[in-house]
């Protein structure tokens, strides 16, 4: 099973703008612990090792947090579901990071059971 960690991840602001999941070479950087601050998991620790080791991102390149990469993550086929190796608690505390992060930051967002 993969040791990945979990963390809040970093933002300026909010948007509900269409959501792609970004590339390394969407961000002005290539730091690997600046574009970590844009994402949820990671299987090798944040920093993480490689680009590929992130899961879950919800911070558009630009430093957004985005409505649409919120619902993605929580329900989506790239989301916290499809994350091979993931164990069941850590799935449980992700998916409320993210409810949490979508409820306190969206008005309109009822994410949550």
């Amino acid at each position: 099973m993969t040791d990945y960690e979990m963390h809040d991840p970093e933002f300026s602001g909010t948007t509900t703008d269409e959501w792609d999941e970004p590339q390394l070479e969407d961000f002005d950087t290539d730091d690997l612990s600046e574009v970590a601050d844009r994402f949820v998991l990671s299987a090798s620790g944040f920093p993480p090792e490689n680009f590929t080791d992130l899961k879950l991102p919800v911070v558009e390149p630009s430093g957004e947090l985005n409505r649409n990469a919120l619902q993605t993550a929580k329900s989506g086929g790239h989301g916290v579901g499809a994350v091979e190796d993931l164990d069941d608690d850590l799935r449980s505390e992700v998916e409320d990071l993210i409810d949490e992060l979508a409820n306190e930051h969206f008005e309109d967002a009822d994410f949550g059971d």
